[in-house]
């Protein structure tokens, strides 16, 4: 069961590379937009970055609503 649980954990896990194609942008946008804070939620895993998949659907989200007229 825990192994199931790991791998289903690392699934969801996203490289500064991956989480840029989700997001359709250069991979050079979402570092600057993590040193500004303003990007998905990503953290340091051991020496990588990484982004879980719910975060920056998330973020996607919210980007959408601020954008969006309010009804």
């Amino acid at each position: 069961m825990q192994g199931n649980y790991i791998r289903t954990a690392a699934a969801e896990l996203l490289t500064v590379q991956e989480a840029a194609a989700v997001l359709r942008i250069p991979v050079t946008t979402l570092r600057y937009w993590r040193h500004l804070g303003v990007g998905p939620d990503g953290f340091r895993l051991g020496r990588r970055v990484v982004y879980r998949r719910q975060d920056v659907d998330r973020w996607v989200t919210e980007q959408q609503q601020a954008q969006s007229p309010h009804r």
